[in-house]
């Protein structure tokens, strides 16, 4: 006999998901959480001033809102709510006026001149097939693919470097820019293989499902994952860090939402010696430095269309976002950083006061960076909407080392859970055809450093409880 069926160490999505999935199978499951709160990146905190609410990590939700996961669970049964910006995303641009990406990839293609015909084949015939592409690139090692026409369609044009397919596709400065902040998500160098893929998977999914915010903070998300588990009898025990497996009830099966790094620590000699050194192997990626504000009024964007786009890509071309990306991947800080700025309050004004406005913006920096950032990130933003600092009520900065500080996930400021280039994306974090499971029986692994890596999408879980259920006879 056992004291629970399984245990679940880390309640970001992953692991949430994961033990859902275990309750819904009539497992008895308790999850274990290191901070005062549920959520890993989901975390909603007013980090300026009161009122204002600021998403620590994940604000923009565009893969949850395909992932099979999430579909599976609607939970807006639990009273979670998403809420649509005008625009998905705008790209700020030196001289002309910004591209935008709006829902409708005609409206879109419109505004791209004569570019707009590659974006409709590079990016529509992608986002008609909806939920095809992200189906079978959340869930790699399913045996037949999940839709494979669609995965083949994706896979001939995705694997490329995001530099050389623009350099292909597109002809003017505002295509060119958009697609490179887009595939600049992936964290790597836009000469990279499969760094296209990003771009595309990310662009089509703005078309198809959209990019929104949850209603309130992305919290909220992490509730409702919390409230369904809990309806199903699950048990969560906050403040409660494990750093060994002997603090842990005596059960069939733990799934753990941690790195290789934490999995080392805390399952020390119980992995076996050639594991533990495939683990070691490991590679995280860079981190990012990001700054919260609290605005007195919305942005004074110099081109006011970027006024209704969630999610702002703040550089003047594509060649300073591959530049720039090229040299954080060197261990540089760039004067000029690609930023990726978030205003949620264009979708939601819940988050803050009336007539104030909430928004944050990261740029990329070398693992584990000290560098404060805050005067370049800032220096953009001024250079695209002057008079920017004139709004800040308050700001809160976060580098590398605060980032591990509140989640123990992000090594060295790395909030993808590692590198995500094409080779570890295969092997991550070893070769298997179940990365998730472990050599331990009943021990698997279920973080953004197994497939289908970073992003709030529960597949990490999703599939974890899968191999689990499979060990439990479930």
């Amino acid at each position: 006999m056992t004291d629970v069926d399984a245990v679940v160490v880390g309640s970001g999505p992953n692991g949430l998901v994961a033990a859902i999935k275990l309750a819904e199978a009539g497992a008895r499951v308790v999850l274990f959480e290191a901070a005062d709160q549920v959520g890993g990146g989901l975390r909603t905190e007013e980090l300026t001033l009161p009122g204002f609410r600021h998403d620590v990590c994940s604000t923009v939700q565009a893969i949850a809102q395909a992932s099979v996961a999430f579909r599976e669970l609607d939970l807006e049964r639990d009273g979670l709510r998403y809420a649509h910006p005008p625009d998905p995303l705008g790209q700020t641009l030196d001289g002309p006026p910004a591209a935008i990406l709006r829902r409708d990839v005609d409206a879109t293609a419109a505004g791209l001149g004569r570019d707009g015909n590659a974006w409709r084949r590079l990016v529509g015939t992608l986002a008609a097939r909806e939920n095809e592409v992200v189906d079978g690139l959340l869930s790699p090692f399913d045996l037949p693919p999940r839709h494979p026409v669609g995965l083949a369609a994706f896979g001939v044009r995705g694997v490329w470097p995001a530099s050389l397919v623009n350099a292909l596709a597109f002809r003017e400065p505002a295509a060119r820019a958009l697609f490179a902040g887009i595939a600049a998500h992936a964290v790597l160098p836009l000469s990279q293989p499969a760094t296209a893929g990003y771009a595309l998977m990310l662009a089509s999914l703005a078309h198809s499902v959209g990019w929104p915010v949850a209603v309130g903070g992305s919290q909220t998300l992490a509730d409702a994952l919390a409230e369904r588990f809990r309806s199903l009898g699950g048990e969560i025990v906050t403040s409660s860090p494990i750093a060994s497996l002997q603090q842990l009830p005596s059960n069939r099966a733990v799934v753990m939402d941690v790195t290789p790094k934490q999995l080392v620590d805390i399952a020390g000699d119980t992995l076996p010696p050639r594991y533990r050194r495939r683990l070691s192997r490991f590679r995280y990626g860079p981190g990012v430095f990001k700054v919260d504000w609290a605005l007195d009024a919305p942005v004074p964007w110099s081109d006011q269309r970027l006024a209704g786009a969630g999610t702002v890509h703040v550089a003047g071309s594509a060649s300073e976002i591959t530049a720039g990306e090229r040299e954080v991947a060197r261990g540089g800080h760039p004067t000029q950083p690609y930023v990726l700025f978030v205003q949620a309050t264009v979708a939601d004004p819940s988050r803050a006061p009336e007539g104030k406005h909430t928004g944050w913006a990261y740029c990329h920096v070398p693992n584990g960076s000290t560098v404060d950032m805050t005067d370049a990130i800032e220096a953009q933003l001024e250079r695209f909407a002057p008079g920017f600092r004139d709004r800040v009520l308050a700001r809160h900065v976060m580098g590398p080392a605060a980032l591990e500080a509140h989640n123990a996930n992000e090594v060295g400021g790395d909030i993808g859970g590692g590198a995500a280039d094409i080779v570890q994306f295969l092997r991550r974090p070893v070769l298997s055809l179940d990365p998730w499971s472990t050599p331990v029986p009943g021990m698997y692994l279920c973080s953004a450093s197994t497939p289908p890596g970073g992003g709030v999408h529960g597949m990490g879980g999703y599939h974890a409880a899968r191999s689990a259920l499979r060990h439990l006879d479930r």
